[in-house]
């Protein structure tokens, strides 16, 4: 068999080195999640505002298009969505994103009482999938972080301050301070706190303060109200009922706010001071 030549043989060498040299080097493997993390960014008796954070990383260039996601509270999903993102990714270069949620975690009135009797934290969560389009291919990278939120209180109902300031014989008024305490480390927002007042077993006055009001972060809201004791609000007997020196009062009532309703009933004596 003829052997070939050494020009031959340099050509052949060449043509395949250039061959090899020319072929397009493809970036293999899928997209990863290189970072995640959940944040509260604010609290509410019953909504709260999560945003979730990540970084992705590609070894082709493509887009990440949209977070498909559901948030949840306490295990339970509260809301599901879609946030678009259209986050453009280089090969190998990991890109950040974030997107936020506005929800209630909380469903309903026995659900808010349920919480408030528990201790501790809850969780609220961001999980669902990212999808990432390189080309005409699609990928979804499934995601999921939470983070421990406060859990939430009941505010309460107390009386901060109660005198009767006796005017006559006949005429007396009790200045009541009712406080509503917010235990809870964000404001509370109140629709109202209603009472009815009753001396000596008789209704006298109704009424409804804090309206659209907002009690500060673990502090607490403070209301006046004014009853007038006299022969018009109880009767011909307020006479003899005064002379004794000493009222007996309730006052009842209830908290009403968003899923929230939280009755209250204040009960004792107030000794009547003479007004000069």
């Amino acid at each position: 068999m003829r052997s070939l030549s050494p020009l031959f043989r340099l050509t052949v060498l060449l043509t395949l080195g250039l061959g090899c040299a020319s072929a397009p080097t493809r970036p293999s493997g899928p997209a990863v999640l290189t970072a995640q993390e959940t944040v509260v960014v604010s609290q509410g008796l019953t909504d709260a505002t999560v945003r979730y954070r990540g970084q992705v990383a590609s070894p082709a260039a493509g887009v990440l298009e949209r977070a498909e996601y559901e948030l949840v509270s306490d295990g339970q999903v509260v809301k599901t969505g879609t946030a678009q993102l259209n986050v453009k990714l280089e090969p190998g270069v990991p890109a950040d994103f974030s997107f936020e949620e506005q929800a209630a975690y909380v469903k309903s009135a026995e659900d808010l009482t349920r919480l408030s009797a528990q201790s501790g934290t809850l969780l609220l969560a961001l999980r669902g999938n990212l999808v990432v389009r390189s080309g005409d291919q699609e990928e979804k990278l499934p995601f999921a972080a939470s983070r421990a939120a406060r859990v939430p209180r009941l505010p309460t109902v107390v009386m901060e301050e109660l005198d009767g300031a006796r005017y006559s014989p006949e005429e007396v008024q009790l200045n009541l301070r009712l406080g509503v305490r917010n235990p809870n480390p964000f404001p509370l927002k109140l629709e109202g706190l209603t009472w009815k007042a009753l001396v000596a077993g008789k209704q006298l006055d109704t009424g409804t303060v804090a309206q659209a009001d907002s009690v500060a972060a673990s502090a607490t809201g403070v209301y006046t109200l004014e009853v007038a004791v006299t022969k018009d609000t109880y009767g011909p007997e307020v006479k003899s009922l005064i002379s004794k020196g000493v009222l007996p009062y309730g006052i009842t009532g209830e908290v009403t706010g968003p899923l929230l309703r939280v009755p209250y009933t204040l009960s004792g004596e107030v000794k009547l001071n003479v007004s000069r």
